[in-house]
C-alpha cells in the first residue's frame, strides 16, 4: 500500500515532533515506524486506525477517514471541534426558541424573524455590544489554547476551567460525560446546518419547516 509520506515511516523514524505524544512515553522520542499489519479502525474496518486519536475521548472509535489527524495535531482539532459543537448546541436551541416566539424584552426585538434577525440587528447597530463580548471571549480562549498547546499550563483541549467541577469524580464516568458532549456537539453542528439550509430554502420559514 502506498500513501503520501510513506517513506518517512519505512525509514523507521518519523521525521518531526510528536506534540500529541502518541508514540512513546518520552515526548522527544520518535518511534512511529512502518507497520505491515496495522490496527484497523473499529468504525471504518477497511481503514487503518488513526493512531494520533489514541488517548483522546472518542478516539477509540477510530473515525478519521480523511486522515486529518496525520496532518494536524489532535489538540488543535479537538479544540476546534468542541468549540464549534458547543456554539452549535447553543445556536440550535436559540434558533428553535426564537422560532417558537421567545424574544428579549423591548419593542426593537419584537416582530423580527430568526432568519432576518442578524441583518436587522447589525443595520440598527445593536450588535456592537455582542461583538465586544465575543471578542473578549475569543481573546481569553486563544490565550488558554496557546498556553495549553505550549505546555505552560496543564489544560485539556476545550477546557475553560468552568465546567470540570460538574464532572463525576469517577474517571470512567467523567470520560462518558465528555463523550456525550462531543457527540451531542457533532449532532448539533449537523442540526444547525440543516436548520439554516431549511430556513433559506423556505425563504425565512420557521422551525420545524413543515409548511
Amino acid at each position: 500500500e502506498d500513501f503520501p509520506g510513506r517513506h518517512k515511516y519505512e525509514s523507521g523514524l518519523f521525521t518531526g515532533k510528536d506534540p500529541d505524544n502518541m508514540w512513546a512515553a518520552d515526548a522527544d522520542a520518535m518511534v512511529r515506524t512502518w507497520d505491515p499489519n496495522p490496527e484497523m479502525s473499529p468504525s471504518v474496518p477497511f481503514l487503518k486506525f488513526p493512531y494520533p486519536c489514541k488517548g483522546y475521548v472518542g478516539g477509540e472509535k477510530g473515525f478519521d477517514p480523511l486522515n486529518i489527524t496525520d496532518n494536524y495535531p489532535v489538540y488543535w482539532l479537538r479544540e476546534a471541534e468542541l468549540k464549534h459543537g458547543r456554539i452549535c448546541m447553543l445556536a440550535t436551541v436559540g434558533w428553535i426558541a426564537t422560532d417558537l416566539g421567545l424574544r428579549f424584552p423591548g419593542e426593537k426585538f419584537q416582530g423580527v424573524s430568526t432568519f432576518d434577525a442578524h441583518e436587522i440587528m447589525v443595520s440598527n447597530g445593536y450588535m456592537e455590544v455582542l461583538a465586544g463580548m465575543i471578542l473578549t471571549a475569543e481573546v481569553y480562549g486563544w490565550l488558554l489554547f496557546y498556553d495549553g498547546w505550549m505546555g505552560t499550563i496543564d489544560r485539556e483541549a476545550g477546557d475553560f476551567y468552568v465546567g470540570k467541577k460538574f464532572l463525576p469524580s469517577d474517571l470512567q464516568k467523567a470520560d462518558e460525560m465528555r463523550l456525550k458532549e462531543l457527540e451531542n456537539g457533532r449532532l448539533a453542528m449537523l442540526a444547525f446546518s440543516g436548520i439554516i439550509t431549511q430556513a433559506y430554502l423556505t425563504k425565512g420559514g420557521t422551525w420545524p419547516f413543515m409548511g
